[in-house]
Order: structure tokens, then sequence, then C-alpha cells
């Protein structure tokens, strides 16, 4: 990542490529070589554009939108919510699994690793891709909203519809990007303990999701997660 520009090994490279010459996103190249090289942070430059590289372009049918990546060590991996197995589950996620099992009975597994989610089309996309350890929102405004913006703007013009999924003020200030007249929107309180009871718990957006993917020809997501999940060997290494 930290080289000329960033590779996304499918067709987000055409949509976001022109992207990566501009003026705002020079500067936040600059500004992450700098804070690879001297802080810790996360994720690790090979796995920041993780959730483009699992969901591509043409195959997302929905989008479940973040904020900035966990800031604990070997939490975040490029995916919004996501932790890698062998990590313990974060609060948030706790209640996604939670609102899960009483949207449609399906039962929490024991791990947080979201992989089966992105290889169906549910892109993990969190505004801010980047994060310094221990420090939330550290890399919030030094550029990476304008390329997030972007890449949910493109999605919202594709033909196909896309189904956005929208947890929180935060993500729900999106929505001036996306044209829902052509697209679906699904919004509720953010499954944070701060808000999960002001309408996350309750909001079913999970079997939402699948009969609106239903009504525009789509397959339905199958939400269950498998019990036991490894993490291949990585050639971005």
């Amino acid at each position: 990542m930290l080289g000329m520009k960033p590779f996304i090994h499918n067709d987000w490279w055409e949509v976001l490529e022109p992207e990566f010459e501009k003026a705002y996103y020079q500067d936040l190249h600059k500004f992450l070589v700098n804070e690879y090289q001297t802080k810790l942070i996360h994720p690790d430059m090979y796995h920041i554009y993780e959730a483009f590289e699992w969901t591509p372009f043409s195959k997302v049918k929905v989008v479940i939108l973040g904020q900035d990546p966990y800031h604990e060590p070997n939490q975040a991996h490029g995916l919004s919510f996501s932790v890698l197995p062998g990590v313990q589950i974060p609060p948030s996620l706790q209640n996604i699994y939670k609102e899960l099992n009483s949207d449609l009975g399906i039962k929490p597994v024991a791990h947080g690793y979201l992989e089966k989610w992105a290889k169906q089309g549910v892109l993990l996309l969190n505004s801010v891709l980047t994060v310094r350890n221990g420090q939330a929102f550290s890399h919030k405004g030094k550029g990476w909203e304008a390329l997030t913006d972007v890449a949910i703007q493109k999605l919202s013009a594709r033909p196909e519809p896309v189904v956005f999924i929208l947890w929180g003020r935060s993500a729900q200030a999106k929505i001036k990007l996306i044209d829902t007249q052509t697209n679906i929107v699904i919004q509720s309180a953010h499954p944070s303990p701060l808000s999960a009871y002001r309408g996350f718990f309750g909001s079913k957006p999970f079997s939402k999701t699948n009969i609106a993917l239903e009504s525009i020809g789509e397959t339905p997501i199958d939400w269950q997660l498998p019990e036991q999940v490894s993490v291949e060997p990585d050639p971005k290494h």
C-alpha cells in the first residue's frame, strides 16, 4: 500500500483508481507513510483495502457502513465490525449477533470473523480505513472519507440496486450520497452498547435486507456464520 499506489485485485481498482491521483489522496498517502513508520497503526498496511478485496464492486449486494477500525491490537483486519479468529468478540458485534438471533433465530457463533458475509456480497466498509493503536477516530478527517464517499456514490449509481445498512448518526449522514429512489436504505441506532437499546434491538435489519434483495430478484444473504473458521496464509505478505 505504501508504494506508489494501493492495489486492489478486482473491479474496484477501475472504480477507485482516479482517486489515487488526486491531491487529497496524495496528502493522505504521505500522512500514512509517516504514521506506519512511527506509530502502531491498525490494520496492518497489507489489509487496509480488505473490504474491497473480498467484495468486488460488481458483486456488492449490501453495504454495512462502519466508522473507523477497531483500535486495539490484533482486532482490525480491514472489514467493518469483523475481527480475526481467536480475538474476543467486541461489544458492538455481540449486539449484532443478539439482533441476528432475535431477527432470524440464528444462534451466535464463538468468533467475530465475518468473511462469509463479505464473500456473499456484503461490503463491510468503514468510512475511515486506518487508526492509531488505542486512539479511536485518530485518522478521521485525513482524507479517507473522500475516498469511501466515492465508493458509496459509485455503488449508488450502479444499475443494480444495493441495500445500504446505516447504523447510527455517522452512517446515516451518508444518506446524502445515496440515490434512495433506486437503492434500499435500512436505518437504525448503532449496535454499540451506548445506543443499542435506543432502536437497534428489534430493528430486524437482516430479515429486512433479505426481503429487499428478494424483491429486486437477488439471492438473499445466508447470515449464518460457520462455527469453525481459519485464516488462509496471506499472499500479500
